[in-house]
């Protein structure tokens, strides 16, 4: 890619969308296309439709999707099929229509068999059934990798996807009902801690930047404490869902984001019938001991309670990489570091 060429990044404000435009910038592309969600409805097609055509991107990343962790995946089931299938739809047929050079298409690990053999080849894709908390969201992930196959197979696109282990890092979603395992974790400890403290100015600035179902700072602090409770959040313990056991792999957004971009570099659609390449770290923990490094990294000196009538989900996500690694590019961030580094991003 030329660093003057126009690189449209579906997704820019989120998590996984802008770190891949930091990354870019960093490297001296100059010329990047973004649009708010008021801009441009990536559900609608014939918005899509028209601003590929008036805007003639010659690159696109697609990290624009509905995501979130096990509540909210399993919470709304019919939201996550039909938006993420009607968003990558959209984009990745105007692509098309417009000859756009590459499109770099953004998928999950989610998308692999819940007893997938470990760790997970991208061979595995299709081998099993899927997780039930997130069948959903998957399936439309699956169509979105089968599609970039079926226009390069066609079309001769060159339209590639990469599967993401678990990510974290700046910008993530902190949302107690929606967000993933891992800024959950940073946010209850971290208003546990504050509750053991009895530091209510401190709770009252976390509720106003991310109010949770409607309670902010300005509620009383009755309110704050049921809400606060009814998502496992008590003075002296968290309690978390499952019974700590799942193992997890845990890549940070700048990793992820550089591999995206290098992939973008040096990597195109293959004429193989295992297009995708799967981005991680290698190296897999259990939420347990994931949940006791953010409370020491985070200095919640309360319990961890675990409530086993909740679902665990998979039991083991690890992905192979040695696809990617054998490609050239390989990891630089400690998960230990990355957390230290997100929770100080959190605080301030």
């Amino acid at each position: 890619m030329k660093k003057n060429a126009k690189i449209y990044v579906a997704g820019h404000i989120g998590m996984v969308g802008s770190a891949i435009c930091r990354n870019l910038q960093s490297q001296g592309y100059t010329n990047l296309l973004t649009r708010n969600y008021p801009e441009l409805n990536l559900i609608d097609q014939e918005s899509v439709t028209r601003f590929f055509a008036d805007e003639k991107p010659e690159y696109v990343v697609l990290a624009a999707a509905k995501v979130g962790g096990i509540v909210a995946n399993n919470t709304y089931r019919a939201q996550f099929i039909y938006e993420n299938l009607m968003i990558q739809n959209n984009v990745i047929h105007a692509a098309y229509q417009n000859r756009v050079k590459k499109l770099l298409f953004l998928g999950s690990s989610c998308i692999y068999p819940r007893l997938a053999p470990q760790p997970i080849k991208e061979e595995y894709l299709l081998t099993g059934e899927l997780e039930p908390t997130n069948e959903p969201y998957a399936i439309a992930k699956i169509a979105g990798i089968k599609m970039c196959e079926a226009y390069h197979a066609q079309y001769g696109c060159n339209f590639i996807s990469v599967m993401p282990t678990n990510l974290y890092g700046k910008n993530d979603n902190y949302d107690l009902e929606k967000s993933h395992v891992l800024p959950a974790l940073i946010r209850k400890m971290y208003l546990a801690e504050c509750l053991r403290k009895s530091d209510w100015n401190a709770i009252r600035e976390d509720l106003d930047k991310r109010p949770v179902e409607g309670v902010s700072g300005k509620n009383t602090d009755v309110e704050i404490g049921n809400i606060l409770a009814k998502y496992g959040i008590s003075n002296n313990t968290v309690t978390l869902w499952g019974t700590g056991s799942p193992l997890r792999e845990f890549l940070n957004v700048e990793d992820m984001a550089d591999a995206c971009v290098y992939l973008m570099q040096t990597y195109d659609a293959p004429d193989s019938n295992i297009p995708h390449v799967n981005i991680g770290c290698g190296e897999d923990l259990s939420i347990k001991e994931l949940a006791y490094l953010v409370k020491k990294i985070v200095g919640f000196e309360g319990e961890i309670v675990w409530d086993s009538t909740k679902p665990d989900g998979t039991p083991r996500k690890l992905m192979d990489s040695s696809k990617l690694y054998s490609l050239g590019w390989t990891p630089k961030i400690s998960l230990e570091a990355g957390i230290t580094k997100v929770f100080q991003n959190y605080c301030a």
